[in-house]
């Protein structure tokens, strides 16, 4: 989260870096209108085989974390990095496209500020950890 010359907070919700649990983030108390943002679908489950990191206790059967493409590869293409550092060379990878088609509203690969970066004049926001579903269709309705 940022804050512009405007007064305004840049903000959103990233699944760039990995993912590991459902969350939502809503502006509070806002001047005009605000969009809450946010991945409330469990990524884990739907996570390949490749990118998955799973719970040692449990024998390692439970996905726990779905990491990046980049975590998991180190190459340029999946970091953004090298000639794939700006918008024209870089594109989403699979990971990132698996991840925007379940969390539409979530930041997915370095240049997806186009739908996923919102901006907002809030005096708060409340940020939800693995949301219930009542928590879900209060913030988030009709924005998912």
């Amino acid at each position: 989260m940022g804050t512009g010359a405007d007064k305004k907070d840049f903000y959103d919700v990233r699944t760039v870096d990995g993912y590991n649990l459902p969350l939502i983030t809503a502006p509070q108390r806002v001047f005009g209108v605000c969009n809450a943002t946010g991945c409330v679908s469990d990524l884990n489950t739907g996570c390949p085989k490749e990118l998955q990191v799973v719970d040692g206790d449990n024998g390692g059967v439970g996905v726990v974390r779905c990491r990046s493409a980049c975590e998991t590869f180190g190459l340029d293409q999946y970091c953004y990095s090298g000639e794939f550092a700006n918008p024209t060379t870089c594109r989403p990878s699979y990971c990132s496209i698996i991840f925007k088609t379940t969390c539409l509203r979530a930041y997915s690969y370095a240049f997806d500020d186009g739908t996923n970066t919102f901006t907002c004049k809030a005096f708060d926001y409340t940020i939800i950890f693995c949301p219930s579903l009542a928590s879900r269709n209060i913030h988030l309705q009709p924005f998912f």
